[in-house]
């Protein structure tokens, strides 16, 4: 159990293509951020956070800007029942120095090197199951976020109205989802709608759907409104970024809340 099968790092890139592992596999992101897409689903991270993926489970992972990492694969993990989550190391990077360190074991020629990787595998696992309880999310927050999943297509979603309706203060709802979240409600309804208007561009020659109609499908109510939000988060105008993607994927990858969201034809 816990044993480390595999070490690598990814220097800058930008991409890595559509696959899957026999193992668990762990991905530190040492710099940048980006996002892992699955089918149904998309996990955007940053520095710092360890993207936890279960075997068999085909991903791609994208960047507007690049990301550095150091990815492994432990086979049978000491891990509680997971799907693919993104778990962030706490502000004196232990899970960082474990990261390096099983890379460092496992790329050497040391006689004792499959007694430090069964350690450092046994280690990284112990922190992961820790900061899995340590964020665990309270009812309330997992039900604005499941409001949030079900409306953020909606260009005339009240978010404020529908916190205000529930039997909590409204500072304290925004400061306690915040904190579990790590984002804001507001700024989880952009994201998320962002997100899926980024996976809609890149499929847009497959749905016949322009820039502008991307933007009021996924609850935007002003186009322009939605280009500025989009490169102030990618990086790039929604154009461009169709461009650059176009270029890095063969297929677009369509998740479900994309496939809503796609007329039907009559």
């Amino acid at each position: 159990m816990n044993e480390i099968i595999y070490a690598g790092r990814h220097e800058m890139m930008l991409s890595v293509k559509r696959h899957a592992h026999e193992s668990w596999e762990f991905v530190y992101c040492t710099e940048g951020n980006g996002a892992f897409m699955f089918d149904g689903s998309t996990l955007h991270y940053g520095k710092g956070d360890v993207v936890i993926i279960p075997p068999h489970l085909p991903h791609e992972n994208a960047s507007a800007n690049g990301f550095e990492n150091i990815h492994l694969n432990i086979s049978m993990p000491t891990l509680m029942e997971m799907d693919a989550t993104i778990l962030q190391d706490d502000a004196n990077h232990f899970l960082l120095d474990a990261f390096r360190a099983a890379l460092f074991h496992y790329q050497s020629s040391r006689s004792e090197k499959a007694i430090f990787l069964s350690a450092y595998g046994n280690l990284i696992c112990c922190y992961l199951a820790a900061y899995h309880q340590k964020y665990r999310r309270s009812p309330v927050v997992e039900d604005i976020e499941r409001d949030i999943l079900e409306h953020f297509d909606d260009p005339g979603y009240e978010l404020d109205e529908y916190l205000r309706s529930l039997p909590f203060n409204y500072d304290y709802l925004r400061k306690l989802f915040q904190k579990e979240m790590l984002v804001t409600p507001h700024q989880y309804l952009n994201n998320k709608r962002l997100q899926v208007a980024a996976e809609a561009l890149v499929g847009a020659e497959m749905t016949g759907i322009s820039v502008t109609d991307v933007a009021r499908m996924c609850g935007f109510r002003e186009p322009l409104y939605f280009s500025r939000m989009f490169k102030k988060k990618y990086g790039v105008a929604p154009s461009f970024y169709v461009q650059s993607r176009r270029r890095d994927s063969n297929a677009p990858i369509l998740n479900s809340d994309l496939m809503k969201l796609i007329p039907k034809e009559p």
